[in-house]
């Protein structure tokens, strides 16, 4: 199959970088005057991925807040991947998982494996049982076209604390963007291996030209902005995808206006100039 890196050059090139969160949670069920149930849950999503899916390059849907409805919100969640990957949206599900040996390959099997249900074009995945728990994503990925985005450099406050700890010489983080930029190493136009690196990171040391994606949370609503990206990322912000969730979704329930907000999202980040 085509590797991820080189669809995802291809989408944004047609595309643009924007990037939006489908994150169904409860407040937003509320500002669109919805329930927080399953159907309210289904016709928020599903008019999210009508809008959006067929004008912007990446989608990323918050596994956990379909899975708060159990098997039902999972059910909708498999129609959000399925149409928005039908309108030619390729699908970030973001399920941060991270785990050894067998289940770890379960994970693997459950998200990349294109035969699953739950099947998506790439998922975000936690390294920190070592970056060698993730092998059996990393196969997959390989054999299936899918991608990996790896937590590296995350937003939150708690993140430092084992992300900036130092270990033989670097950091935990400059250690995990070494593991990418090996798996990347060679391949053209971007790797299918990324990283997740907040927009609101403040000031960095570690080299982030590991020759594949970025998933950039924290644009937009959350602080991140245009002109972060190019002091976090430099010549690589090419490569990053600024993520927003409530600065779209807010745009509903209207169809029309969460396009445009959408629109609004690519060419802000268009007018980046990298």
């Amino acid at each position: 199959m085509t590797p991820f890196g080189t669809r995802l050059a291809q989408a944004i090139e047609e595309r643009g970088r924007f990037c939006v969160g489908i994150d169904p949670h409860a407040a937003l069920l509320k500002e669109w005057g919805l329930d927080d149930d399953v159907a309210s849950l289904e016709r928020f999503a599903l008019t999210v991925v009508e809008a959006v899916a067929p004008v912007v390059s990446v989608v990323k849907p918050q596994s956990a807040f379909y899975e708060r409805f159990g098997s039902r919100g999972i059910a909708v969640l498999e129609r959000v991947i399925a149409e928005s990957r039908a309108a030619g949206a390729l699908v970030l599900l973001d399920v941060k998982r991270g785990d050894i040996g067998s289940t770890s390959q379960a994970y693997a099997d459950a998200y990349l494996d294109p035969t699953s249900p739950l099947a998506s074009d790439a998922i975000t995945a936690s390294p920190y049982l070592g970056f060698g728990s993730l092998d059996p994503m990393v196969d997959a990925c390989h054999q299936h076209g899918a991608g990996l985005f790896v937590l590296a450099l995350t937003s939150n406050k708690e993140g430092p604390e084992v992300q900036r700890a130092q270990t033989g010489g670097g950091t935990v983080a400059g250690a995990m963007l070494d593991h990418l930029r090996h798996l990347n190493a060679g391949a053209t136009p971007v790797g299918s291996f990324g990283a997740v690196v907040g927009a609101t990171i403040g000031d960095h040391d570690e080299d982030l030209d590991i020759n594949g994606p970025f998933l950039v949370p924290g644009y937009g609503a959350q602080g991140g902005t245009t002109a972060d990206l190019a002091r976090i990322f430099g010549t690589s912000a090419r490569w990053a995808l600024p993520s927003s969730s409530r600065e779209v979704l807010q745009a509903g329930p209207d169809v029309t206006a969460l396009r445009d907000a959408a629109l609004r999202g690519t060419s802000a980040v268009q007018e980046l100039g990298v």
